[in-house]
């Protein structure tokens, strides 16, 4: 299984090489820029650093120090790239008009907020908790998508379109999440504690997620609903404040959600 998944992973940095030098070739006026984005790197995890760098550093020197932690980043935590890789896949499944993985790379800023939240995350654990924080800043000033370093996201997300969009303090999601622009999930001004999202998740546009509450797995919310209640595996919540639809006779409660979310 481990090399399947490096085969597969290996084969996705192949398309994307193949397709920035199509670029370089047919568009001259891109050829600079896909060199120094692609071309350039070797492995998925050098083209990230060099992308991150750019989008969050303010000078030269400012990107070389961003560029050095994210590098750092990925050399201390071998899973950075694989889950790179499966975010990175996750629009190519779910985006019927995403044209490629080059396109994901280069113009998705969802995904490019989510690798430096991971990167962010990764210092957050290992006790950098300032560079952590300034990490995170960084990435809501330029890309407009705020993710809290202390939350957990797993792998296979997607974050279409990005912008608006606040996950905040000690939130937990479950993988292959899918989440489009102007999403809050966060906590509540009159209750402690913060949501957790169980697996394979729709947030659609607009929807807020509030409080110490369980959305369970493969459930729904609907675009510009208001989450204030656990909502149970495989149903849909809309409206504001929200009512559940479409839930199957056998829906699990949220309250039993598995509890192995990362």
């Amino acid at each position: 299984m481990a090399l399947a998944r490096a085969a597969e992973h290996a084969s996705l940095w192949d398309v994307i090489r193949d397709d920035a030098q199509a670029l370089a070739r047919s568009e001259p006026a891109f050829a600079a820029w896909m060199h120094e984005a692609i071309l350039n790197h070797d492995d998925l995890g050098g083209a990230l650093a060099q992308l991150i760098a750019v989008a969050l550093g303010s000078d030269s020197d400012d990107r070389a120090m961003v560029r050095r932690i994210a590098k750092g980043a990925y050399r201390s935590d071998p899973t950075l790239i694989p889950t790179a890789h499966r975010d990175l896949a996750a629009p190519l499944a779910r985006d019927p008009a995403c044209p490629g993985p080059l396109h994901v790379l280069l113009h998705f800023k969802g995904y490019l907020a989510l690798q430096a939240y991971r990167i962010a995350h990764r210092l957050w654990l290992d006790g950098r908790v300032e560079l952590a924080r300034d990490l995170s800043v960084r990435a809501a000033r330029a890309l407009h998508v705020s993710l809290h370093p202390s939350a957990v996201i797993g792998g296979g997300a997607f974050i279409d379109h990005g912008t608006g969009i606040a996950v905040g303090e000690d939130v937990v999601i479950g993988d292959d999440l899918s989440m489009l622009q102007g999403v809050t999930v966060d906590h509540a001004i009159d209750a402690r504690g913060a949501p957790r999202i169980g697996h394979g998740v729709l947030l659609a546009a607009g929807a807020i997620v509030l409080g110490p509450i369980a959305i369970g797995d493969y459930a729904k919310v609907g675009a510009g609903s208001l989450v204030t209640a656990s909502v149970p595996s495989g149903c849909t919540a809309v409206g504001v404040p929200t009512r559940l639809v479409n839930c199957s006779p056998d829906a699990r409660p949220a309250s039993s959600m598995d509890q192995s979310l990362p």
